[in-house]
């Protein structure tokens, strides 16, 4: 198996700050809570199982977990949320796609547009730039001394994993979008721990950015990480491990 590593680009930024960490807890929180609604049972419900690793792969605490999951019978009953992607392009046409959760359709597409325009960045139309993406599993494990290249490979073989990548530091495994969910619970059953575990828009090729350039891109980031209804956002930068560490 072979293939590009580009685990730390596809994080784009984690913010390390209890702010930020608070900020994707609740993120994560409305995305449980919604999976969960009309069937909290994770073990019947292959979408919570999937949000419920993700969760976890970013260390949400389990108390967390099992709030959110409970906010889908309460607080959520009367609330119509949406999942809607947005697609556009940063500053030198660079390809952005930002998934949303919102109960509020006018508000977060003006906050969107809003935030790209302020820095170089235009929305688009449906398509416009998704082309450049796959949608794809992305399950990144700690590689370790118990751990090795070829056990992991031997997993990978026998999950039907679709590509397997080893890094100095992680091994990155990508699945169909339709095979993630049994690739995932293979890994849960040989007792792996996930540094990510989620279904992503992972793009096809990367450009770079310089200076002013890519100061205006990760501005942009910033702004729309900052609005509430933003879940996940993707794109094809390649940003300086500085700016994912």
């Amino acid at each position: 198996m072979s293939g590009h590593s580009k685990w730390h680009n596809i994080q784009a930024k984690k913010g390390k700050t209890d702010a930020a960490r608070g900020a994707m807890f609740t993120k994560i929180g409305r995305e449980l809570a919604v999976a969960a609604k009309g069937n909290p049972n994770p073990d019947t419900n292959s979408k919570l199982a999937d949000v419920i690793a993700k969760a976890k792969a970013a260390n949400m605490p389990n108390e967390n977990i099992k709030r959110s999951i409970a906010k889908a019978a309460g607080e959520l009953g009367d609330k119509d949320y949406k999942e809607l992607t947005y697609e556009g392009y940063g500053i030198a046409g660079s390809a952005v796609i930002i998934k949303t959760l919102t109960d509020n359709v006018n508000r977060t597409a003006g906050d969107i547009r809003s935030a790209m325009s302020k820095c170089g960045g235009q929305m688009g139309n449906t398509g416009c730039v998704s082309y450049m993406f796959d949608n794809k599993g992305v399950i990144v494990i700690e590689r370790t001394v118990a751990l090795d290249e070829d056990t992991m490979m031997e997993y990978c073989l026998e999950a039907e994993a679709e590509d397997f990548v080893a890094e100095d530091d992680v091994y990155e495994i990508y699945t169909t979008q339709e095979s993630f969910s049994s690739v995932r619970q293979y890994f849960e059953g040989k007792g792996v721990t996930f540094l990510e575990a989620a279904v992503k828009m992972v793009p096809q090729n990367y450009i770079t950015l310089d200076g002013d350039k890519l100061a205006t891109f990760t501005k942009m980031l910033d702004k729309l990480e900052e609005l509430d209804d933003v879940q996940d956002i993707f794109h094809n930068v390649e940003l300086p491990v500085e700016e994912v560490e």
